[in-house]
């Protein structure tokens, strides 16, 4: 089918207006889950690392005009303190890349009115994450946190060494951001807290439970 000049002209006008919009979108997004991890399993090379990769996919759909943080608590070692992830991330409200409202605050976020499921949970090129059912499942998130966002005691890990740890030894907490497991209690329906990592800290670890090592993250300006 070939096109008259006015019809040209109006469809370059209808492409240059959505995109137009999706910029403007992403402009405006302030929550994502990452399309890809470190490719090292839990080992984000800490906080700063994790923070890094939030920053470095925001940038690249040029969402990078904000300061992203991962939503990631660390356990208190070596006289450093706890950190926890509900900290880190500003006060809210967050938007995905369509603009939609993930929660409006920190409690929200952490509580009933959470917004939080995998029609939204979409990463920073605004696509949806594979959940349950999907080939493959990657719906597990690195959290290391509680259901309230803070961080666990110190002594057994819950962060694989505070994202230090690529091996065999350790373990992570996960939260599925589709919302579903294998049974229907409430750690399966969990975007943060659903259960451990099984057998370290790896990649292969993570995909064996139906992860990639991916992050949540939040633009906390």
């Amino acid at each position: 089918m070939r096109l008259n000049g006015l019809e040209l002209v109006a469809l370059t006008g209808l492409l240059a207006l959505s995109a137009t919009g999706a910029r403007a979108q992403t402009a405006e997004m302030t929550f994502f889950v990452t399309s890809a991890g470190s490719g090292k399993g839990a080992d984000l090379g800490g906080l700063e690392g994790a923070d890094a990769i939030c920053q470095r996919l925001a940038q690249a759909v040029g969402a990078g005009g904000k300061t992203w943080r991962a939503y990631l608590s660390t356990q208190a070692t070596g006289g450093a303190p706890a950190v926890n992830a509900r900290d880190r991330i500003g006060a809210g409200p967050w938007r995905n890349a369509k603009g939609t409202v993930i929660a409006s605050g920190v409690a929200d976020l952490h509580g009933a009115a959470t917004n939080l499921t995998k029609q939204t949970a979409l990463t920073e090129k605004g696509e949806i994450v594979n959940g349950g059912g999907d080939t493959p499942n990657t719906h597990d998130i690195l959290t290391g946190s509680q259901a309230d966002g803070t961080a666990f005691a110190p002594g057994e890990d819950r962060t694989c060494g505070n994202y230090t740890k690529s091996g065999t030894e350790g373990a992570v907490m996960l939260g599925h951001h589709d919302r579903r497991g294998l049974d229907d209690s409430a750690a399966a329906k969990s975007w943060n807290m659903s259960h451990l990592s099984r057998g370290g800290c790896s990649q292969d670890a993570l995909k064996s439970t139906g992860g990639a090592g991916l992050l949540y993250c939040f633009a906390g300006n």
